[in-house]
C-alpha cells in the first residue's frame, strides 16, 4: 500500500463542525465587550439590543416586513416545537423525512400530538417524493438535512395557494441558501449552526398566514408555558418585539449581533451564499478526483452547501460489516482530531457512517483547500490499519 506523507500545512482554522458552527473570521472575545450583561433583558437597553438582533435578522436574511420574528428558547429544538405544539390540528398533516431531525419531527406529531399525519420519507442522500405534496394539508420539513447533506432544490413543490400553512426547519440553510419565504409559513433556525453563534436560542419567523392560524386554532392539548405564542386569541406581539419568552443569555445575543455585523459587512446575504458554495466547490473537485470518497447526496441538485456529508465508497471498506464500516469512519475523524487538522467532523449518529464537514459562510476556502491533503493522508493509515489487521 502506497505510504503519503504526512501533509506540511493544517487549516489555520480547523473547526468544521456541524454546530456549533465555526465563529467567524476575526472573531474574539473583545467584540462581546458592549453586551448588556448584569441588567434585566427586559431593561430598556435589554430589549433594545434583542430589538436589535430581530431587526438585524430581517435585513440580513431579506425576510418580508409583514413576517414577525421572535427570539426564543430551546434552539431551533424549540422554535419548531412551539410551532408544532401551536398551530397543527385544524387540518391534514404531511411531514417530509429524510434526515434524523425531520424524523424527530414525526415522532413529536405522530407519538406525541398523537395526529394522523402522512409521512413521506427516504433513504439517507435522497429526497422524497415532492410531487405528493398536497396543498390542503399542513406540512412539516427541512430544508437542508443536516445530518445526511441534502436540501430541497426550492420551493416549487408548494403551491402558491396551499390552504395549508408550511413549517420549515431552516436550521442548517438560513444564510447559506434561497428561502422561498413566499412558500414558508414558519421558519425557524438556531444561530449558532448557521452563524456559528453561541448556542441555546431559536429564531422563530411567523407568516401573516402562520399568525392568522395561531389567532383561529385552539389545541386540544396543554400547552407549555414555554410554547405559548398567543394570548386572549391573540399573537402575543412582545415576543416579537424583543420581549423573550424566558429570560436569554445577552452574551449570546451579543455574539449573535457581532455575526450579523460581519454577514452585513461582507456583503449580506448574496455573499454568505457565496461563500457557502464556493467552500462546497472545494470538496466537489476534491471527491472528483479522489477515488474512496463519495457524497452521501450522490444528485448535486439536492446537494447541501453547508453540512457536506461523506461516505467512503473505497471497496475494501464497503466489504466490511456495517460495525466495521462505522469503526473505520470513526476512525479517520479521530485521527484527524488527533492531529488538530480536523474536528468534529464525524457522521451524525444515526446516519450511515462516514464524514460531516461544515462549509457555511463561517468557514474559509483556504482552510477546506488545507484541509483535503489530510483526509487522504488519514485514509491512507486507516487502511493500512485495515490491511494490518
Amino acid at each position: 500500500m502506497t505510504t503519503l506523507a504526512k501533509p506540511a500545512m493544517r487549516p489555520a482554522r480547523p473547526e468544521f463542525s456541524s454546530g456549533p458552527c465555526a465563529k467567524r473570521p476575526g472573531w474574539s472575545p473583545e467584540n462581546l465587550r458592549n453586551a448588556v450583561l448584569g441588567r434585566s433583558h427586559r431593561s430598556k437597553l435589554g430589549k433594545g439590543r434583542l430589538q436589535a438582533a430581530i431587526d438585524q435578522t430581517r435585513a440580513v436574511l431579506q425576510v418580508p416586513d409583514d413576517y414577525l420574528i421572535g427570539i426564543v428558547p430551546g434552539s431551533d429544538t424549540g422554535a419548531l416545537e412551539m410551532a408544532l405544539w401551536s398551530l397543527l390540528g385544524p387540518r391534514p398533516v404531511q411531514l417530509l423525512a429524510f434526515e434524523s431531525f425531520g424524523k424527530d419531527w414525526v415522532t413529536d406529531v405522530t407519538k406525541q400530538l398523537k395526529l394522523d399525519a402522512e409521512v413521506l420519507d427516504a433513504p439517507y442522500g435522497k429526497l422524497p417524493d415532492l410531487t405528493k405534496v398536497r396543498p390542503d394539508a399542513d406540512l412539516v420539513f427541512t430544508w437542508n438535512g443536516t445530518t445526511s447533506g441534502v436540501r430541497v432544490p426550492n420551493a416549487d413543490f408548494i403551491a402558491a395557494d396551499r390552504q395549508g400553512v408550511t413549517i420549515c426547519d431552516a436550521t442548517s440553510a438560513a444564510f447559506a441558501q434561497d428561502l422561498d419565504w413566499a412558500k414558508l409559513d414558519v421558519v425557524t433556525f438556531s444561530w449558532q449552526k448557521a452563524l456559528g453563534g453561541e448556542a441555546a436560542h431559536g429564531v422563530l419567523i411567523l407568516s401573516p398566514r402562520a399568525v392568522a392560524r395561531a389567532e383561529s386554532h385552539t389545541p386540544a392539548w396543554p400547552m407549555p408555558k414555554l410554547f405559548r405564542m398567543t394570548k386572549g386569541g391573540k399573537i402575543s406581539a412582545d415576543i416579537f418585539e424583543g420581549a423573550t419568552i424566558n429570560t436569554p443569555s445577552m452574551l449570546c445575543v451579543e455574539d449573535y449581533l457581532d455575526a450579523l455585523k460581519w454577514a452585513a459587512g461582507i456583503g449580506g446575504l448574496a455573499e454568505l451564499k457565496r461563500r457557502a458554495d464556493e467552500n462546497l466547490g472545494v470538496l466537489a473537485d476534491w471527491v472528483a478526483k479522489t477515488p474512496w470518497v463519495d457524497f452521501l447526496a450522490e444528485d448535486p441538485a439536492i446537494r447541501s452547501n453547508t453540512s457536506v456529508c461523506l461516505k467512503v465508497v473505497d471497496p475494501k471498506v464497503t466489504a466490511l460489516s456495517a460495525d466495521a464500516q462505522a469503526d473505520f469512519a470513526k476512525k479517520l475523524a479521530s485521527l484527524l482530531e488527533k492531529e488538530g487538522a480536523a474536528l468534529d467532523i464525524g457522521g451524525y449518529r444515526d446516519a450511515p457512517p462516514g464524514l460531516r464537514i461544515w462549509c457555511g459562510a463561517t468557514v474559509e476556502a483556504d482552510d477546506l483547500t488545507a484541509l483535503t491533503p489530510w483526509l487522504d493522508w488519514a485514509f491512507a493509515q486507516v487502511s493500512a490499519e485495515l490491511a494490518a489487521a
